[in-house]
């Protein structure tokens, strides 16, 4: 079975490429996709559309072209992985794990025990909540292997 995971949330660390190479080393068959994980980048992505104050309008018009990546990725995955970090407070995280559950993605969460409850209502609609990379790679191996 193939699979496309969408891998969303904490862009300070390297779990991504954990994931990526965990699911490589199990032979899992997964196409994976994630938003732009360069910080200014993502900050910038709707410079070219003209200037905009800074502050709330150029956070505005760069969140609506980020959206646009982050919307289509969602839609075309079969699973995604949302990662809160402890470090930064993840609301477009929040907010992507909302979008899946209005859309019927499965969804996996990833976070520390000591963000559970903040978490209750995001944990309660995810379909696994993992503490660890290698937790989320295990989930993947049964869900494409059995």
């Amino acid at each position: 079975m193939t699979f496309t995971v969408y891998l969303s949330g904490e862009i300070h660390s390297d779990w991504r490429e954990e994931v990526q190479r965990g699911a490589e080393a199990a032979g899992l068959d997964i196409t994976f996709t994630a938003p732009v994980t360069d910080h200014p980048a993502s900050d910038a992505a709707g410079d070219h559309l003209g200037d905009a104050p800074e502050g709330w309008w150029r956070d505005n018009q760069s969140s609506k072209v980020n959206a646009i990546r982050t919307r289509t990725l969602i839609q075309q995955a079969d699973l995604v992985v949302v990662r809160f970090g402890d470090k930064y407070k993840q609301w477009n995280a929040a907010f992507d794990a909302g979008y899946c559950s209005a859309l019927g993605t499965p969804y996996i969460t990833l976070h520390d025990e000591d963000i559970v409850h903040p978490l209750k209502e995001v944990d309660a609609d995810a379909q696994a909540w993992c503490r660890t990379t290698d937790q989320v790679v295990q989930t993947l191996q049964y869900v494409l292997k059995g």
